[in-house]
């Protein structure tokens, strides 16, 4: 715990660090080149946002969980799971069901079955009708499955921004659209719509406990 502490905290430190240097990098809404020699997590977040074709910041909250869980791996961990405002990044030995939470969505309930894996792994969750994250999009919960947290949260990002009626057709090409290198699944609720792309794990049922949702607020993007 200790360690994933000094983590967080560093890795968010490094990223105010750079902000107040750059301001540009933190209210942008388009992607943004940086230095070569930028810190590392500040050129991992820039990619993801170039891939996704988001600013930088979104990726923010995937890039603190992602930092962290890979400091515990290194550290020796087995199993280990940090949940940044719905933001996860993950290194599981046994089974774990991430639930989704849809907020008024008449679609609810539901949650990913995730079965043990090598190595890590990233499922982000953006929505235009739950929390304080910035959306363009109306979705209720715009999920993505990816190898690390800061391309899973960019381009959650950028799946949420694109579901602005919540139509069938709409979802199917947002999902189109985001399904880029790198993507493993994503799933869209808005309304009544459910929208499934690429390869997911087994879909659950489950009783979402609002009072256990993470409230992360790590410099949200």
């Amino acid at each position: 715990m200790e360690l994933a502490e000094q983590t967080i905290t560093a890795t968010r430190e490094t990223i105010e660090t750079y902000i107040a240097k750059q301001p540009k990098f933190r209210t942008t809404l388009e992607p943004l080149a940086v230095e070569a020699e930028a810190p590392a997590v500040i050129r991992l977040m820039a990619d993801a946002a170039m891939k996704a074709r988001v600013g930088p910041m979104a990726a923010v909250a995937g890039a603190i969980a992602q930092n962290t869980v890979e400091a515990m791996v290194a550290a020796g961990a087995a199993h280990a799971i940090v949940d940044n405002g719905g933001d996860i990044v993950l290194f599981i030995d046994r089974p774990v069901t991430v639930g989704i939470f849809t907020g008024p969505a008449k679609i609810r309930d539901i949650a990913l079955r995730f079965l043990p894996r090598p190595g890590i792994f990233s499922v982000c969750t953006s929505s235009g009708t739950v929390g304080h994250s910035l959306s363009f999009g109306r979705a209720d919960a715009a999920t993505v499955i990816a190898g690390d947290g800061y391309l899973a949260d960019a381009v959650a990002t950028a799946l949420g921004n694109r579901v602005k009626s919540g139509s069938e057709a709409e979802i199917g090409l947002a999902i189109e659209e985001s399904l880029i290198t790198g993507v493993k699944g994503l799933l869209v609720v808005a309304g009544e719509c459910l929208g499934l792309g690429g390869e997911l794990p087994e879909i659950v049922p489950t009783q979402i406990d609002i009072n256990s949702i993470s409230q992360g607020r790590a410099l949200r993007g």
